[in-house]
């Protein structure tokens, strides 16, 4: 069973999200906060059975989503708790701060259920959720940041990527999930699952969204 925890200031969305996961087979909701601070408080409070994934909401008052997510990271790894981000705003500046404080995946608050279930899913197993608005914006902020230096190592390691895994990669950093790399490059969704992980294990990094963020700063463009 995949425990998630909500964390959203307003209660018809987290009602509404409550719905959709308790609705799906293997999924519970075992944890709701209505700010970034209370969030801290209810996943430090449910320690050692701490959630498996947590839906954060960006803009809260008082503590952001960002710095909620900062905070839980601190005391808790993505292989202990997976964090993906769920807002409005996918043009927001903040989608890469989520991501640089440690978010695993980042979605619009407009995905279709199947999509968040799909998405949770992912996430808990490893992967990143990252939908093709985020990327955009994120890898916009990247290639915008003239004070994030070209991460030489990264570049070197990009070299030991095959054809096909470079392929994939790009893809992935254009927020193409799994399914639609697979179609893109005409192969089965298990082998763009595999080139993925192989990048990822190349390039030292453990989900979807620190891919895109690391093979940016390596000077990757789809």
């Amino acid at each position: 069973m995949i425990k998630v925890m909500l964390v959203d200031d307003q209660e018809m969305i987290r009602v509404g999200l409550r719905a959709i996961i308790d609705a799906q087979p293997g999924m519970e909701v075992v944890a709701e906060a209505g700010d970034g601070f209370a969030a801290v408080r209810a996943f430090e409070a449910a320690a050692p059975d701490v959630p498996d994934v947590v839906l954060m909401d960006l803009r809260m008052p008082g503590v952001d989503g960002v710095e909620a997510t900062r905070r839980i990271r601190r005391a808790h790894p993505a292989s202990e708790a997976r964090i993906v981000v769920l807002t409005t705003f996918d043009q927001d500046a903040n989608v890469l701060a989520a991501i640089k404080a440690g978010a695993n995946g980042f979605l619009s608050k407009g995905v279709r259920p199947p999509e968040l279930a799909a998405a949770i899913a992912e996430v808990y197993d490893g992967g990143g959720a990252l939908s093709a608005n985020a990327a955009r914006v994120a890898i916009g902020h990247i290639a915008d940041d003239n004070s994030v230096p070209v991460d030489s190592e990264a570049a070197r390691l990009l070299e030991y990527l095959t054809v096909r895994e470079l392929e994939t990669l790009k893809a992935a950093a254009r927020g193409l999930d799994n399914k639609q790399i697979a179609g893109e490059l005409h192969i089965t969704v298990l082998t763009a699952k595999t080139y993925i992980n192989r990048a990822m294990m190349k390039l030292g990094v453990s989900d979807r969204a620190a891919l895109v963020t690391i093979a940016y700063k390596a000077g990757l463009r789809p």
